[in-house]
C-alpha cells in the first residue's frame, strides 16, 4: 500500500477489513477519478498478491482476485471525517463492542 501511495501520490487514512472486502478512506488529487483510483488498487494489490502466492491464482475460479464492483462515497468538509475514519477502521469487528457516534 506504501507504494502505490507514493507512486500515484495519494493517501490511506484509514483501512478496514471485513470477511470478504475491505474499506478504504482515501485521499487523493482531483487529477483521479474515484474509479481510476479503484483500479489501481485492485491492479496493484492484485498482481502482489498473484507474484507472491502463485497457487492463489489457482484456487480463484477464473483467476480474479477481486470482483467487478465497488462502492464509493465521499467525505466533505463539511462531514465528519473522524467518523467515517472510526467507522473503517472498525471494519470486521463485533458492533456490540463499539461506540459509534453519528452527528
Amino acid at each position: 500500500m506504501k507504494g502505490i501511495e507514493e507512486r500515484y501520490d495519494l493517501t490511506i487514512e484509514q483501512f478496514g477489513d471485513d470477511k470478504n472486502h475491505i474499506h478504504l478512506l482515501v485521499s487523493f488529487h482531483p487529477k483521479y477519478s474515484i474509479g481510476q483510483v479503484v483500479r489501481i488498487f485492485k491492479s496493484v494489490t492484485a498482481k502482489q498478491l498473484f507474484l507472491t502466492h502463485p497457487a492463489l491464482k489457482k484456487d480463484l475460479w477464473g483467476g480474479e482476485f477481486w470482483s467487478d464492483g465497488y462502492y464509493a462515497a465521499t467525505v466533505s468538509t463539511g462531514g465528519n471525517w473522524a467518523v467515517v475514519e472510526k467507522y473503517v477502521k472498525n471494519q470486521g469487528k463485533n458492533p456490540s463492542d463499539l461506540q459509534l457516534t453519528v452527528w
